[in-house]
């Protein structure tokens, strides 16, 4: 085949051969789902943007029609074909276990003879031969553990992740015979030249680098493998027959396991419908990609199909390959924590999450971009269960363990009808032990852990986004850990955590913001010193969106609870401010100045024992610290009090002003009448 190069540029950064020597067609304009920007005339931009726009969602639509035949995953369907096939499960069966007993039993003879360590990298190895020989099933299992260095030994780890991108090719004019099938074209009218052999080959499919004829524009085009859907269809079948074992005689698993694994069977099969993807990734661009350092490349629908997908080509190095990302004077850690912060905002501000972030699907681009790959399995978090997660963190952080056993009814995790007090001294069991660290101390892989020691003592359900959750923060965490096995997960995470408490106006993380910040009707200074120390490392922190939110609540209908808490407080502070700075002026007077107070001492003019004084102080000093934080944060403006002195002028405000000063006028009274109706003690020393 003629348009067939003779070399190309490997998707993950690794050059196989000099650039494709091809003719460059006249580009003209391609459909694309893209932010109109003003220019000059601004009527015919839109008018352009609403012409790609309405071409698009055309093409997107063809792209579908190609893909209406698509598998959809159903166990009755699989129990109907494989059910009626015994001789055919009987043998796949044979095949896995005798595949993995046989590696066991290596093992068990490798550890009996202390040779462990000798065969470590022989029996990785064989480990990547056998997932490989199992078939995609099992290699989705490899991916997995490719991305845990706190289970799996190094060597292991550089074997399965070969199953990332490096896995047997089946044959060119298979995938050339498919492209052309599914697209209706020959493949000479589609691209000006296309790679020989694949790029990368992965679980469901390989990649080919190839030039599109019509732009010449460079693009990945991923095929699917052929036979894939019986191959994986037949591991289900037995999978879930496992499940259902377990579910019915293993007491110790309370989770619904057959409800996880048609959960993740389903996310597989949607990975085999390519226009899927291609919807999936256009989604993930619009959510996410609005990110300076977050790349999501786009999808070309006249090229896609069920079994086709042809995507915008993206240069990069995978995130496991440290050497090569600092040759670019890259650090993997900024990446990791890129990948981090965007993954929160997955979780817990959309809901709509990457499910398989391993290194195969996240490059380092050269320009220091995190590129997302591969949006076959993609999930979801309920919008009551995101601000649940928020809350559990906030109820942990405070230990109030009631708190945390209620969170588990908004996620999903227990019925409404069972009753949490039993799982309370578990929790506290636990927890307490772990909260002894500090949070760069914590590991996200303890945490997860521990808790599930205590999710199998008692009747959870644990929910299928909720397994994807923690598989996707895991990886990530693996990730970190080729760079630096001191990484911490949650300490990376804080900041974000931070950050939506203070700003985010949702009524449930006001109340988890208000229960972090009061406890006994005393407000907690140095939890809203530390939040706002944390919140501003998060680069979309904003003092103004930190202040107006709580005044708003502040002065709420329903808000009396609060306004009293705040009023006392208020009182405190305007105390400790005014005091202060008396005795800072008192300690600059001259000393025959001072004697003419009456009760004073050589160091403060009012009767305060040390620790009052003291007390005062520092109350002082963390306002004044908080202030300094809030005024130094980037975007902060003094124009932001504006909105807040409006706010101050309702009626409501004005009350409460008014009690304030009330309360202030009378704590200096009895102050002004302690000072002179009381003598000091002795026990009183001079603090300069």
């Amino acid at each position: 085949m003629s348009l067939v190069s003779a070399g190309g540029v490997s998707l993950f950064g690794r050059r196989q051969g000099g650039r494709v020597p091809v003719s460059r067609p006249r580009w003209r304009p391609r459909a694309a789902l893209v932010e109109a920007r003003p220019k000059a005339n601004g009527s015919v931009a839109v008018q352009l943007f609403r012409a790609d726009r309405a071409e698009d969602l055309q093409a997107e639509a063809r792209a579908m029609a190609r893909a209406a035949n698509a598998s959809v995953y159903s166990p009755e369907l699989l129990s109907r074909k494989y059910g009626s096939s015994p001789i055919q499960v009987l043998h796949r069966t044979l095949e896995i276990v005798v595949a993995l007993g046989s590696f066991a039993f290596k093992l068990l003879l490798d550890q009996r003879y202390g040779m462990l360590d000798q065969y470590k990298r022989k029996r990785a190895a064989e480990l990547r031969r056998i997932f490989t020989r199992l078939g995609p099933t099992f290699v989705k299992l490899g991916q997995g553990l490719s991305t845990r260095p706190d289970i799996c030994p190094p060597e292991y780890l550089e074997e399965l992740a070969q199953l990332q991108d490096a896995l047997p090719t089946f044959p060119d004019e298979d995938a050339f015979s498919c492209i052309e099938r599914e697209l209706g074209m020959p493949l000479d009218t589609i691209y000006s030249s296309i790679s020989p052999s694949p790029i990368a080959a992965a679980s469901l499919g390989q990649v080919y680098k190839a030039q599109l004829k019509y732009s010449g524009q460079i693009v990945a085009v991923k095929v699917q493998r052929p036979g894939i859907e019986e191959a994986i269809g037949l591991d289900f079948y037995l999978i879930r027959g496992l499940g259902l074992f377990i579910n019915k005689y293993v007491d110790i698993i309370t989770s619904d396991v057959v409800a996880l694994i048609d959960e993740f069977a389903r996310r597989v099969y949607q990975e085999l419908n390519y226009v899927q993807e291609g919807q999936n990734a256009r989604r993930f661009r619009m959510l996410y990609a609005d990110k300076k350092d977050i790349l999501v490349p786009d999808i070309f629908w006249d090229y896609t199909s069920g079994k086709v997908l042809t995507m915008e080509w993206v240069d990069g190095v995978k995130l496991n390959e440290q050497d090569a990302i600092e040759r670019q004077g890259l650090k993997v850690l900024d990446l990791v924590n890129t990948g981090i912060q965007c993954s929160l905002r997955q979780l817990l501000e959309y809901g709509y999450f990457h499910a398989d972030p391993h290194p195969g699907n996240l490059l380092a681009t050269p320009d220091g971009k995190l590129a997302f790959l591969d949006f076959g399995m993609m999930s979801e978090t309920p919008e009551e269960a995101r601000s649940a997660i928020i809350g559990h963190v906030v109820h942990m952080v405070n230990r109030d363990y009631e708190a945390m056993a209620r969170d588990y009814y908004a996620l999903d995790f227990l019925s409404p009808d069972v009753d949490v007090s039993p799982i309370v001294p578990a929790l506290r069991d636990f927890f307490d032990d772990a909260l002894n660290y500090t949070v760069s101390e914590l590991n996200f892989k303890t945490l997860v852990d521990g808790l599930g020691a205590v999710l199998y003592q008692y009747p959870f359900n644990v929910p299928a986004y909720y397994a994807l959750i923690l598989r996707s923060l895991t990886v990530l965490e693996g990730l970190a850990l080729y760079a630096d096995p001191n990484f911490k997960v949650l300490a990376a995470s804080y900041p974000y955590f931070a950050k939506r408490l203070l700003t985010d106006p949702n009524p449930y993380l006001r109340d988890a913001l208000i229960e972090l910040l009061f406890k006994d009707g005393r407000f907690r200074w140095n939890r809203l010193e530390n939040l706002l120390v944390q919140g501003r490392k998060d680069r979309d922190f904003s003092a103004k969106d930190a202040l107006q939110p709580v005044l708003k609540l502040l002065l709420a209908p329903d808000g009396e609870e609060l306004r009293t808490l705040v009023i006392k407080e208020a009182v405190r502070v305007t105390e400790a401010i005014m005091l202060g700075s008396l005795i800072d002026t008192y300690k600059s007077l001259p000393e025959f100045v001072r004697a003419l107070i009456p009760n004073s001492s050589t160091s403060r003019p009012l009767v305060l024992s040390d620790t009052e004084l003291g007390s005062m102080l520092e109350l002082r000093d963390q306002v004044y610290r908080i202030w300094v934080l809030l005024r130094s944060s980037e975007n902060f403006d003094p124009a932001l009090l504006q909105p807040i002195l409006q706010v101050l002028q309702q009626p409501e405000a004005r009350t409460l002003g008014g009690r304030v000063v009330g309360g202030i006028s009378q704590r200096l009274a009895a102050r002004l009448l302690q000072q002179v109706l009381r003598t000091p003690t002795t026990g009183f020393t001079s603090i300069s």
